[in-house]
Order: structure tokens, then C-alpha cells, then sequence
């Protein structure tokens, strides 16, 4: 018992220290060049908010910033605003700033619990956050009203449309603000500013294709942790909560996305996250599963025995799947596209091969058991911002994710890896984790016999 305690211990003692822990950011210079170039892209002043702290019902809850407004300045502490001028002629004539970070009051009493925060007045918080103009968030409103004297338009972020955020979006962080400014600025022309920042996030500079490339290595070393620990008789959060331990141990903030660990029928499920089943020998396990560090998030999918070796019927869904999974990779290039449809199609290889190898209990074509996309683009979120049907260019990080689920036959498989587009194809960010039936098998025998 003693042991136990201990161990708990710890593990409190580390998630703590990870939860206080700063985030490794880019240089201020990556953040400034981001305003610059949205600035381009825009006819009027952008204003964006950072969460408030209070988007979380848990008031212990861990402080996570709004994407946007991280991606355009690297400020990680709530309250905060974002005021971008475009530099015309007639803006410099009247004296208004190219950029503004706005900050809230200090509330000393209130960092006792939470630490210490920026402050507006504060002589560091123009060195500590790359901002010349540092101001009050009181200020907002009026210095709002200085801009749109010069412009007409206004533009920031519009609410997603998603059943729980109301018929407006209203209940959502962006349409809250949206009414906000409507009633604060209300001859503004409202645009929408989330298709401009959604395209200059796809494509990930050099900075951000490292900050991912940690979150990818750490999620491939518990992928790895599963395929060691994998047994029959285990329950699927043992191995959810293993593969967490170990990218918290390495450094990591959270899971990128609820943890995906489905096993006999529950692979099937594609967002199956109970996680609760014990599975059997002869069932094959879907683990979806990836961490969150500094903010960027990996996704990766494997498919496992749980006996440690597939049934020949197990082996022959892999084996289409990985088979579509390495189409659809060798065809990644500058100009195809992520889409359902057109010549340029990603999809469309996978899914015509899949049509077109094996059949269903029914001798039915495979086709209709492939029921999602095939990929997408990560970064600061998971499923990250921009159009997904954009053809791809170099710098753009995706998933391919084939797989075929067949409820029937209590058999799923998907396989879910990472490539980054280059200017000739791309490379594989997830090739060092076991892919093929054989590569599989073997590492978990070699686990089993303590070789791994």
C-alpha cells in the first residue's frame, strides 16, 4: 500500500509540475511575421480575443489558449485582445498603431492561485511579449472606435456553426465576442477573418514542423509503450492511461484529442472513447492516440492483435488497408488535393483500392466500409484550421488515415500516419513505428520476450 501511495504521489507531483510548467514557444519574430502577413490579407483593422480562463466549468482546470490568437502572438494567459491595423497612408496620418496587444489589470490576490501574469503597466510586458504598444484591455472599445474612423470594415472571428453553440453561435467564445463588438461598433462592417488565418496556419513554418515533430516522437514512443504492454485480459483505459503516462513523463501538456482505444466490436466505432471493454485474445484493438506538446498536437492510428499475431481474416483487412494507406502516401505532392472527388483526389486512390481488393461476408466490395475522409491537416489543433479540399503545398503537415469497419464481423482497422508535403512528395513523420502485418507481430513477440 505504502509502494502505491507513493507511486500516486509522484504521479500527482509530475502532473503538477507539468500543469506549471511554460510551454516552449518560437521566436517572437515567427509570431510578429504572422500579424504582418494576415495584415496583407486583409481591407480593415483584425481584433481577436484569448480565452477568458472561464471557457472550462473546472475551476482547478488548466489554462489553454484560444488557437488564433496563439498563432498570431504566442501569449498564453487569458484575458487578453489583439488590435491589427493595415498601415495605409490614411492610417498613419492618424497616428494609429500597426499592432496592439491588450492586456487585463493584475489581480494579485487572484495570482496567489494562479501565479503571476503580465500586466499592461508593467515595464517588462513589452519585452516579455513582442508588443510595442502594450495597453489596458479598458481601452479596447475606444481605441476600436479610433480605427474604424479610418476604416469601414471590421474583421474577426465568426462562431462555427455547431448544434451546441446555439442557432447563432451564440454560446461559443467567437460569437460571444461577435455581439460584443456588434453592440460596442455597431456601423462596422463585421467580416469574417477565420478563412485568412485558416490558410496561413496549413502551411507550418520551420519552427512549427519541430514543435510537431516532438509531439509526433513522443506519441510514436507510447504507441510503442501499447505494443509492449499489449496482452489479453487487459482493459482498454489500461493501455489509454499508459500511453498518457508516457508523453506526460516526456514532457507533454495532455492528450491531443480524446483517447481512442477500441477493441472486437468497439473498433468499429470511429469515435469510440469509453475505453472501458477487456479484451479478449483473438480481438484486434484500434488505438488512436496522440499527446499535445507546446500546444501542437499529433494523431496517429494502429491497428494491433491483441493475441499478438492476426487471424488470416484480420490479416487480409490490414493488409488492403495498409496497402490504400501507401497509395494514397506515394501520391502526396504539391497540387493534389485532400478532397472526395476530382482527378487530384488523395481519397480517391485510397478508396478505389479499397473498392477494388477484397470482399464483405456477403461478397460485397470493401468500398462502403470506408465511411470518413481520408486525412487531415494538425497543428495547433488537432483537426486544424483552413479549407481541407485546399490543394496542398510544401510546409503542410497531414494525416492519411484509411480504414474499413465492418460491425458484422466485430473488425476495424484503420492506420493513421503523418506526412509533411515537400516540394517533390513528401515524407513519412511516422515511418519508424511498425506499419506491416510482419513488422507488427514481430516487435510485439520480441516484447513478449523481453527483446523490446
Amino acid at each position: 500500500m505504502k509502494r502505491k501511495n507513493l507511486a500516486l504521489v509522484a504521479l500527482l507531483g509530475l502532473a503538477a509540475a507539468l500543469s506549471m510548467a511554460a510551454r516552449e514557444k518560437e521566436a517572437r519574430d515567427e509570431y510578429a511575421s504572422r500579424r504582418a502577413r494576415l495584415l496583407e490579407r486583409v481591407a480593415g483593422p483584425v481584433v481577436l480575443f484569448a480565452y477568458g480562463g472561464q471557457e472550462n466549468v473546472f475551476p482547478e482546470a488548466t489554462f489553454w489558449q484560444e488557437p488564433n490568437f496563439y498563432y498570431l502572438t504566442g501569449h498564453d494567459e487569458p484575458g487578453a485582445a489583439l488590435l491589427l491595423i493595415p498601415q495605409t497612408e490614411a492610417a498613419q496620418t492618424a497616428g494609429l498603431p500597426k499592432e496592439i496587444l491588450f492586456l487585463p489589470p493584475r489581480d494579485l490576490q487572484r495570482e496567489r492561485w494562479d501565479g503571476p501574469r503580465a500586466g499592461p503597466e508593467e515595464a517588462e510586458a513589452r519585452p516579455q511579449t513582442g508588443f510595442e504598444e502594450v495597453k489596458p484591455v479598458s481601452l479596447l472599445r475606444s481605441e476600436l472606435e479610433r480605427a474604424l474612423e479610418v476604416f469601414p470594415r471590421l474583421y474577426t472571428l465568426f462562431p462555427l456553426a455547431k448544434p451546441e453553440y446555439g442557432p447563432e453561435g451564440e454560446a461559443s467564445h467567437a460569437g460571444r465576442w461577435l455581439a460584443w463588438l456588434r453592440q460596442a461598433t455597431p456601423l462596422a462592417d463585421f467580416q469574417d477573418v477565420r478563412g485568412s488565418l485558416g490558410a496561413l496556419r496549413q502551411v507550418k513554418s520551420k519552427s512549427e514542423q519541430e514543435l510537431l515533430r516532438v509531439a509526433i516522437e513522443r506519441s510514436l514512443e507510447a504507441h510503442r509503450e501499447a505494443m509492449r504492454a499489449l496482452r489479453p485480459g487487459l482493459h482498454e483505459y489500461e493501455i489509454a492511461a499508459l500511453m498518457e503516462y508516457s508523453f506526460a513523463r516526456a514532457g507533454c501538456e495532455r492528450p491531443g484529442y480524446g483517447q481512442i482505444v477500441g477493441s472486437g466490436f468497439n473498433s468499429t466505432v470511429l469515435h469510440y472513447d469509453s475505453n472501458r471493454r477487456q479484451m479478449p485474445a483473438g480481438d484486434v484493438v484500434v488505438i488512436d492516440v496522440g499527446a499535445e506538446c507546446n500546444g501542437y498536437s499529433a494523431d496517429i492510428t494502429r491497428t494491433l492483435p491483441v493475441s499478438g499475431k492476426f487471424t488470416a481474416r484480420q490479416k487480409e483487412i490490414y493488409e488492403i488497408v495498409l496497402a490504400a494507406q501507401n497509395a494514397a502516401i506515394a501520391a502526396v505532392k504539391p497540387g493534389m488535393t485532400m478532397g472526395r472527388t476530382g482527378e487530384n483526389s488523395l481519397y480517391r486512390i485510397a478508396y478505389d483500392y479499397i473498392n477494388t481488393h477484397g470482399k464483405d461476408k456477403q461478397g460485397e466490395p470493401l468500398g462502403k466500409y470506408f465511411i470518413h475522409g481520408l486525412g487531415h491537416h494538425i497543428g495547433l489543433e488537432v483537426h486544424d484550421a483552413g479549407d481541407g479540399s485546399r490543394p496542398l503545398q510544401p510546409g503542410m503537415i497531414l494525416t492519411i488515415e484509411p480504414g474499413i469497419y465492418i460491425p458484422e464481423e466485430n473488425l476495424g482497422v484503420r492506420l493513421e500516419d503523418i506526412v509533411l508535403v515537400t516540394e517533390t512528395g513528401a515524407v513519412l513523420l511516422t515511418a519508424s513505428l511498425p506499419r506491416t502485418v510482419e513488422e507488427v507481430e514481430r516487435f510485439m513477440a520480441e516484447a513478449r520476450a523481453g527483446k523490446k
